[in-house]
């Protein structure tokens, strides 16, 4: 039998004054902070909407997180904040002892809210409490002062649905008054007039990542580039699908590139650079790496073609000197020499953290030609080398050099060559035997945390022999 927790005091006063909706309303302008979360959380709970929206106008704090109460968006619970907000505008030239600065729409988790049940909480100090206390902004620094709307945006060219329109005609009519702002941006699909429109609304120095998942052509990301050239906080931008019309010669490649370069030049703050399936890339990896302004911590090149001119500029960038994260995954690299990247993981050696080769078709002797960089990477996290053709002797030296990196702990290896026959059907207990012997090579050393080797597709069922630390799995009844 469990014995429940009786009430806390801040929950009595909450539900005494819920259970008298017009004194609650008449006692916001002198209730304690302490009691305007609980209160809000309990009312938004109950759907005491009118509550609600006094509240709003009340609230002592510069942030109200109200995206974090929901799951998904709530069109009456946003419309009461944004009717709220209305009245709030509209008394902006008055005095106030409290001042709203920032409605804040995003849907993640927040301390905020936590701390006010009894969780510790890093949202409000006491000392910002006692600041709260004591605010008073005149009238003068209020008109100062426009409201802030932070909310994350997925554009798509599907209708949008009844939230995102409402609320953005609302802010729409309301943009002279208040600042839009968006940290995550997410573009899917061919871009609309809808999608330029919502740009226009938005403060684009606010955005910090940005993501274009979308076959566009050259032409229409040059179109965009102006507004990422705007994004002067970008932190994180990530490309893909940006295909070369047949038709297009290459002047009219190098014009549009042009365009896309000049506005790298204002993104002073870019960390993490992605780009995926981008075809206007090759041939010009440096032209667009060396306009960055700071090192990169995060580069990511995949699925994309590569100069040699390209690959032999990646070691000597000096915009890749202390990467944390690498990923070339899907980048052909058979016909080209590793030494590059050998400098490169020489040059990263104490900062990068994930490595990602998977799809390289790298050769043994390739691969022997960076294992002793790579034994120096000593913060290396997670490694990848799926799909890649490595027989077992040079698996072993692979294993052999990784054997020491104390903070590896997702390994992905392929399955040695080895295991197939020579039409390419793969042994399954000949597999096993193999990766039990190379599992058994670090274990000498460290016991692994993440393991797995991989072999190329199966023959008959498609699937893909998994070897996880003593365990094979495949889902058709292949035998030796």
């Amino acid at each position: 039998m469990s014995i429940q927790s009786p009430p806390t005091l801040l929950e009595l006063a909450g539900h005494s004054l819920l259970s008298n909706k017009s004194r609650a309303v008449l006692d916001l302008e002198d209730l304690p902070i302490e009691l305007f979360p609980p209160l809000f959380v309990e009312a938004f709970s109950r759907g005491h909407t009118e509550i609600l929206k006094k509240m709003v106008q009340a609230w002592p704090f510069t942030c109200l997180p109200l995206g974090a109460l929901m799951k998904k968006p709530q069109l009456e619970m946003i419309q009461v904040a944004l009717d709220g907000l209305d009245m709030l505008l509209a008394q902006q030239h008055c005095q106030r002892r409290w001042k709203l600065q920032v409605l804040d729409l995003r849907m993640v988790p927040r301390n905020f809210w936590r701390m006010w049940s009894g969780a510790v909480v890093d949202a409000c100090s006491p000392e910002d409490i006692k600041k709260n206390r004591t605010l008073k902004l005149v009238p003068a620094m209020a008109a100062k002062l426009p409201l802030k709307i932070f909310i994350d945006l997925c554009l798509t060219e599907r209708p949008q649905d009844e939230f995102l329109t409402h609320f953005l005609l609302w802010v729409t009519q309301r943009r002279d008054k208040l600042h839009l702002c968006c940290n995550r941006l997410k573009i899917y699909g061919k871009p609309t007039r809808h999608t330029r429109k919502v740009l226009r609304l938005l403060q684009l120095d606010s955005v910090q990542r940005v993501e274009v998942h979308c076959t566009w052509a050259p032409s229409t990301l040059a179109a965009y580039a102006p507004f990422m050239g705007q994004m002067r906080n970008l932190r994180k931008l990530l490309v893909s699908q940006v295909l070369v019309p047949a038709h297009t010669s290459q002047d009219e490649q190098e014009r549009l590139l042009a365009q896309l370069i000049s506005q790298f030049l204002r993104m002073k703050c870019l960390q993490t650079f992605c780009v995926d399936a981008v075809l206007l890339l090759e041939g010009h990896l440096e032209q667009v790496l060396r306009h960055l302004k700071m090192p990169l911590k995060a580069l990511a090149i995949t699925n994309c073609s590569l100069s040699h001119s390209d690959w032999n500029f990646l070691s000597r960038c000096p915009n890749t000197s202390q990467l944390r994260h690498l990923d070339l995954k899907g980048i052909k690299l058979t016909n080209f020499s590793l030494e590059p990247l050998k400098i490169l993981l020489e040059t990263v050696a104490a900062t990068l953290k994930s490595l990602d080769l998977e799809a390289c078709e790298i050769m043994d002797s390739q691969l022997q030609a960076i294992l002793s960089a790579l034994s120096h990477c000593s913060q290396l996290r997670a490694l990848c080398f799926f799909q890649n053709h490595i027989s077992m002797s040079v698996l072993r030296d692979l294993l052999c050099h990784t054997a020491r990196l104390s903070q590896l702990s997702l390994e992905l290896y392929p399955a040695p060559l080895e295991s197939y026959d020579a039409q390419g059907a793969i042994h399954p207990r000949r597999c096993s035997q193999l990766c039990a012997e190379l599992t058994a090579i670090l274990k000498d050393f460290r016991q692994p945390t993440v393991l797995i080797f991989r072999t190329r597709s199966c023959p008959q069922c498609g699937c893909m022999f998994l070897y996880n630390q003593g365990l094979i799995h495949c889902s058709c009844s292949t035998v030796d």
